[in-house]
């Protein structure tokens, strides 16, 4: 007879290891560079393709969880994530690798989504707070996982660019294998869910009514420097750290990548109570400190500096998530809140593709310190007006 598993811990591990993969190549940016000879602007534009990769799910294919249920969307994430790893793996030039990365752009997407609605769906009633927890907890863990693996392993196993991501496609063959044989009830949102059509993949975008528009346009600035910040330590933390640390490596680029994601999860949970208006203040403030710190990390070269810089990144990543989402919710209709959510991530994504495109610019043309130095200090001119403007706004202070 047919076994049939327990479904929320599979979907759990098949989310984890979906997402391990997305970031695993970060630490290894150095390694390509060497091997291919690229400039800065390449090993940027590698980050960016996945951005795009995982903005392009988001907009034309969020909603297929919808029609199709979470499990064959999920399954289908978790195998476009493995082909694209495998092509990653095997690349032999900036072309290949980047066809790889959007793959696993795309592919992060459809499993971020696809698992949000499943746990929900698979859960028992009235644990939606706990369940959400739950899954942003082991996103985080997932998404850090890889940095910390690919690190690892890029600093001290032979032929990194190939034994790297053998693990994740090891462990990719599992979740897609568990995930068939997990058990799932139908659920009656899918039952009732209209059929699949061209509509399905029309991206739902929307603004908020003019009343909360200052207040919307604020609440998107949270995603927008939370998603930059990691995104500069994700690209090009491991070409920058040899000019700031005296330890360097895959390792170490890889660990300060993963306790970002791995702390910003745990300053989430921990300033779950906190008042909005303050949670949204102080998580752009660690944005700017964390800036500052890298610009100044040029001059001195200090590691006390660059964990202050680290430490104030996740701090930030984490409170301008939590708060921003806090305050979609607070102004969101039920009719609207799936459209501003959207809105709100595509900010996200937007501000961790602009930016890191004009910073492989500079760095190629006036050499990396410039380019890190230029991006901290409008992050800094920026960042800094908005805090104050986000804490002293009515809508963020009343429901």
């Amino acid at each position: 007879m047919k076994q049939s598993w327990s479904a929320f811990p599979w979907v759990c591990f098949a989310m984890c290891v979906g997402v391990m993969g997305t970031a695993l190549i970060s630490p290894l940016y150095p390694l390509y560079q060497q091997a291919w000879h690229l400039r800065t602007s390449d090993i940027s534009l590698i980050y960016v393709v996945y951005m795009v990769g995982a903005l392009f799910g988001l907009l034309f294919m969020g909603r297929l969880s919808d029609t199709l249920g979470f499990r064959k969307v999920m399954l289908t994430g978790l195998i476009l994530g493995w082909g694209g790893t495998l092509v990653t793996m095997l690349a032999w030039d900036l072309p290949s690798l980047n066809i790889g990365r959007f793959a696993v752009g795309l592919s992060s997407s459809l499993i971020v989504t696809s698992a949000s609605v499943g746990l929900v769906q698979i859960s028992r009633d009235g644990a939606s707070q706990r369940i959400s927890m739950i899954t942003s907890f082991l996103l985080a863990f997932g998404f850090g996982l890889g940095p910390l693996t690919g690190g690892v392993i890029g600093q001290w196993l032979p032929h990194p660019l190939i034994v790297t991501y053998l693990p994740s496609l090891a462990l990719g063959v599992l979740a897609v294998f568990a995930l068939m044989r997990a058990q799932l009830k139908p659920h009656p949102e899918l039952l009732a869910a209209s059929p699949l059509g061209w509509r399905t993949f029309i991206p739902r975008l929307t603004w908020a009514k003019r009343s909360d528009a200052l207040a919307f346009m604020l609440t998107c600035a949270c995603p927008f420097f939370a998603f930059g910040v990691f995104g500069i330590y994700a690209s090009m933390a491991p070409l920058f750290l040899e000019k700031m640390l005296p330890w360097h490596g895959p390792v170490v680029s890889g660990t300060s990548i993963g306790v970002i994601l791995l702390a910003s999860a745990m300053v989430q949970l921990a300033c779950a109570q906190m008042s909005l208006r303050w949670c949204g203040l102080l998580g752009l403030l660690a944005v700017v400190l964390s800036n500052a710190m890298l610009v100044l990390n040029f001059s001195v070269g200090s590691s006390l500096v660059f964990i202050v810089g680290v430490c104030a990144a996740a701090a930030g990543h984490g409170m301008c998530l939590l708060a921003g989402i806090s305050m979609v919710n607070r102004i969101a209709s039920p009719a609207e809140r799936s459209g501003l959510i959207s809105t709100y991530l595509v900010c996200g994504y937007v501000g961790a593709i602009v930016p890191l495109l004009g910073a492989g610019w500079v760095a190629d043309h006036y050499g990396l310190p410039m380019a890190i130095s230029l991006l901290g200090w409008v992050v800094i001119a920026l960042a800094t007006p908005l805090a104050f403007w986000f804490f002293v706004h009515p809508r963020t202070r009343t429901a």
